[in-house]
C-alpha cells in the first residue's frame, strides 16, 4: 500500500494535468465516492441487522429485506444505464 497523500498534494497533481484529463479524474472520483457510499450503506445495514432481536426475524421478513435490497439495486442500475 502506498503512503498517504495530502489533499493539497493531490490537488497540485490534478492541476498539473491537461484539461482533457479532468473528466477522467471526475469520473474516477465519482466511482470512488459511489464505492464508499455502498460500503457505508452495507455497514449500516449490517449494524442494524445485528441489533434486531433474532427471534423477531422470520424467514418471511428476511425474504422481504432481500427483495427490497434487490429492488433498490435494480432501480439504481436502471437509472445509471440511462
Amino acid at each position: 500500500m502506498s503512503a498517504p497523500v495530502s489533499a493539497e498534494a493531490l490537488l497540485d497533481k490534478i492541476k498539473a494535468l491537461p484539461p482533457e484529463r479532468m473528466s477522467q479524474v471526475a469520473d474516477f472520483v465519482e466511482f470512488l465516492a459511489t464505492q464508499e457510499q455502498r460500503r457505508a450503506a452495507g455497514e449500516a445495514l449490517r449494524k442494524t441487522w445485528e441489533r434486531m432481536p433474532k427471534e423477531e426475524i422470520t424467514e418471511e421478513i428476511e425474504q422481504e429485506i432481500v427483495d427490497a435490497v434487490r429492488a433498490v439495486r435494480t432501480e439504481r442500475r436502471s437509472h445509471g444505464a440511462s
